[in-house]
């Protein structure tokens, strides 16, 4: 139930477009063919499925404030977490090349039509929000780092796939001349996290049972003292009548 809580909440409540807008230069530049966005979406998945998990292992095992005991016990004092961001992108931009590698082997047209954009996923802060949100969130395993990786791509995939299915129909729309352009993509993508807010209730409802609880000496006190200062004023007004 854990995973599939955490892998729930990573693409729909806590999605990386439409909760903290992280990666926006891609998802906006990208999203003009439905084409272009699954190949540059399926990307994003499959580093951000690499990169959080291998990034959770650096911190679990390098980064942290002790974790360098299991090398020895006199290593145990240093904490390198200074060197987080450094070692997040090493990773990420190793994965990078990666995936470019393999897109332009495997597939000329789509390399050609993602051009500066695939390489740039290095910098995408999407992705580098993914191994900082875990890190902050202190995922305790390495399996939920795995989902939570998961789960953030597929978020991401979901909303370019959806912004870019729109504005393809938007091209035949009657849209007014001063918003055509990234002027209604931004109005849209709006419109879009609003309703991505509505998911949040959905693992809050029905978790936590009601508990009945005897009232409190504090709160029985509080109430004696405003009854008195009711019965008070009522002897007030009768004297003053």
């Amino acid at each position: 139930m854990e995973y599939i809580e955490l892998l729930f909440k990573s693409i729909f409540i806590d999605n990386m477009v439409f909760a903290t807008f992280l990666g926006m230069c891609s998802y906006l530049a990208v999203s003009k063919k439905v084409d272009t966005a699954v190949g540059l979406g399926a990307a994003v998945i499959f580093v951000l499925t690499i990169t959080v998990p291998l990034n959770w292992l650096l911190d679990k095992y390098i980064l942290q404030d002790g974790a360098l005991a299991w090398v020895s016990e006199d290593f145990a004092i240093y904490d390198l977490s200074f060197l987080s961001f450094i070692m997040f992108i090493a990773t990420i931009a190793t994965m990078v090349q990666l995936v470019e590698i393999i897109v332009e082997k495997f597939s000329p047209s789509l390399y050609n039509s993602l051009g500066i954009f695939l390489p740039l996923i290095a910098v995408n802060c999407a992705i580098l929000g993914g191994s900082l949100f875990m890190q902050s969130r202190e995922i305790p395993t390495l399996s939920l780092a795995l989902t939570y990786g998961v789960g953030s791509g597929i978020g991401w995939f979901l909303a370019i796939l959806a912004i870019a299915a729109i504005r393809e129909k938007i091209r035949y729309s009657n849209v007014p001349a001063p918003l055509r352009g990234l002027g209604i993509t931004f109005i849209i993508t709006g419109l879009m996290a609003i309703g991505f807010m509505s998911f949040g209730g959905m693992l809050t409802g029905g978790d936590e049972e009601a508990v009945k609880t005897e009232p409190t000496n504090e709160l029985v006190t509080d109430v004696a003292v405003e009854k008195l200062d009711n019965e008070l004023f009522l002897e007030n007004k009768k004297e003053v009548n």
